[in-house]
C-alpha cells in the first residue's frame, strides 16, 4: 500500500483543494455571464439581441405594411425577450459555488428557471389556442361585425383584410426572421446538447415556436394578398402552432418538474462515470482490489451531483481509500461533463451484501410518537446544555 500513499503525495493534495473547481472551470464557464467568448453565453447573448431587433423590426414594419400579423408577432418577440433574461440569471446563479447555507450549490435555480421558461411556453400556447379558437368561431359562426369584436377580445388584435392589405414588403420581413430563429434554434439546441442543459435548450425551443409563428404571418400575408376570402388560414395556423407550443412546454415543464423533485441520474450519465471509475481504479497499484458497486445521484440544474459505492479490502486505512477517492474525483471530474460533485462511500469487499438505500432511517424508527427530546444525563453530554435547557 505504499505506492497508494505516494501516490497521493502527488496528486491528493491538488485535487482536494482546487481540482474540484479546476477541472469544471472549461466545462461550464461557456454560461457565466462573465465570458462572453464562451458558446453557451454567446448564442444566449446573440438571441437576445436578435430578439430585441427583431421584435423592433416586426413593430415598426408591421405598422408601416399594415400588417397586423406582423404586429402580434412582435409583440411574440417581446416575450423571448424575458426568456432570454431569465436563462442568462439562472445560469450566472448555478455556477456558484456551495455554501453552508446551500450546501448542495445552486443548480437548482437553473432548474427553476427552466420551471418558468417552460411554463411560459405552455401558457402561451394555450392562450394562442383559446384565441385562434374563438376566431375560427367567430368566423364561421359570427356575423363580420361580431366575429371582428369578438376577435378583438380574444387577441387584442384582429386579423382583418378587408380594404386595405399588407403590402408584400412585409412578406421579406417575415422571411428574414423565420431565417434567422431558425439557425437561432438550431445554434442554440447544439450548445444545450453538448452541456447537457435543460434551460438552454428550452430557450431553443422558444427560437422554434418564433419562427413557425413567423411562418404563420408569412402565410398570411402571401395568403391576404394572393386568394380572396382566405382570413381563416390565420386562426388554423395559430391553433396548430399552440399545440405545437403546448406539447413542447408540457415536456419540458414535466423535465423541470421531475429535476426539481431530484429524480435520479440516467443510464448514460451513468455508463460515463462507471467507465472512468475503472480507468481511475486501473491506473492505482492495488486497483483490481476495487469494485465499483453502484452509482446514484440527482441532476442540478446543469450540474450532477454524484453518489459512489465502491468496496474496498477491509485491511485498507483510511489514507488508502482517501486516496481511492481522490483519484476517482479527479479522473471523473475532469472526464464527465457536468460532474459538480462526487461523494464516495467505502464498503468493505469481504462483507456481506448491504441492502440499497441502507443509509435511510426507517419509516418507524421515529421520533414523532414522542416529540419531546430525550433529557437523560447522556443526551446533556451528546448535545450540549443548549439542548438540555431546550428541553426543560
Amino acid at each position: 500500500m505504499a505506492s497508494i500513499t505516494q501516490t497521493r503525495t502527488h496528486s491528493g493534495h491538488n485535487h482536494g483543494h482546487a481540482g474540484h473547481h479546476h477541472h469544471h472551470h472549461h466545462d461550464n464557464v461557456y454560461l457565466t455571464s462573465q465570458n462572453k467568448n464562451d458558446a453557451g453565453v454567446r448564442i444566449t447573448r446573440i438571441g437576445l439581441y436578435s430578439n430585441l431587433g427583431m421584435a423592433v423590426a416586426k413593430g415598426i414594419g408591421g405598422y408601416a405594411f399594415n400588417s397586423q400579423a406582423m404586429v402580434a408577432d412582435a409583440i411574440h418577440s417581446v416575450t423571448d425577450l424575458a426568456s432570454d433574461i431569465l436563462t442568462l440569471a439562472t445560469i450566472s446563479w448555478s455556477l456558484k459555488p456551495p455554501t453552508d447555507r446551500f450546501p448542495t450549490g445552486f443548480g437548482k435555480i437553473e432548474s427553476l428557471g427552466s420551471l418558468g421558461v417552460s411554463s411560459m411556453l405552455l401558457f402561451g400556447g394555450l392562450w394562442m389556442g383559446y384565441g385562434s379558437l374563438l376566431t375560427l368561431y367567430g368566423h364561421f359562426f359570427l356575423d363580420p361585425a361580431a366575429a371582428a369584436e369578438l376577435a378583438s377580445h380574444a387577441h387584442g388584435h384582429g386579423h382583418e383584410h378587408g380594404s386595405t392589405l399588407p403590402s408584400l414588403h412585409a412578406a421579406w420581413l417575415a422571411a428574414g426572421t423565420v431565417a434567422i430563429k431558425e439557425w437561432l434554434y438550431r445554434a442554440t439546441m447544439k450548445v444545450a446538447r453538448e452541456r447537457k442543459s435543460s434551460v438552454l435548450a428550452s430557450n431553443a425551443i422558444h427560437h422554434r415556436v418564433d419562427s413557425l409563428t413567423g411562418i404563420v404571418t408569412l402565410a398570411v400575408i402571401l395568403g391576404a394578398n394572393f386568394f380572396q376570402h382566405a382570413a381563416w388560414l390565420d386562426p388554423v395556423g395559430g391553433l396548430l402552432i399552440s399545440l405545437m407550443v403546448v406539447k413542447a412546454g408540457a415536456e419540458n415543464t414535466l423535465d423541470a418538474l421531475f429535476e426539481l423533485a431530484d429524480r435520479g441520474l440516467d443510464n448514460e450519465v451513468k455508463s460515463s462515470i462507471r467507465k472512468q471509475v475503472q480507468k481511475a481504479t486501473s491506473s492505482i497499484s492495488e486497483g483490481h482490489n476495487i469494485e465499483l458497486h453502484d452509482i446514484s445521484g440527482i441532476k442540478s440544474g446543469q450540474n450532477y451531483l454524484v453518489d459512489l459505492e465502491v468496496a474496498v479490502p477491509g485491511a485498507w486505512t483510511v489514507e488508502d481509500v482517501r486516496e481511492v477517492e481522490d483519484t476517482i474525483r479527479a479522473t471523473v471530474g475532469s472526464k464527465v461533463r457536468g460532474v459538480r460533485r462526487i461523494r464516495v462511500r467505502f464498503l468493505p469487499r469481504e462483507g456481506s451484501n448491504i441492502p440499497k438505500f441502507d443509509e435511510f432511517i426507517a419509516g418507524d424508527v421515529s421520533p414523532r410518537s414522542s416529540p419531546e427530546p430525550d433529557t437523560d444525563e447522556e443526551s446533556h453530554r451528546h448535545n450540549g446544555d443548549g439542548a438540555g435547557r431546550k428541553s426543560k
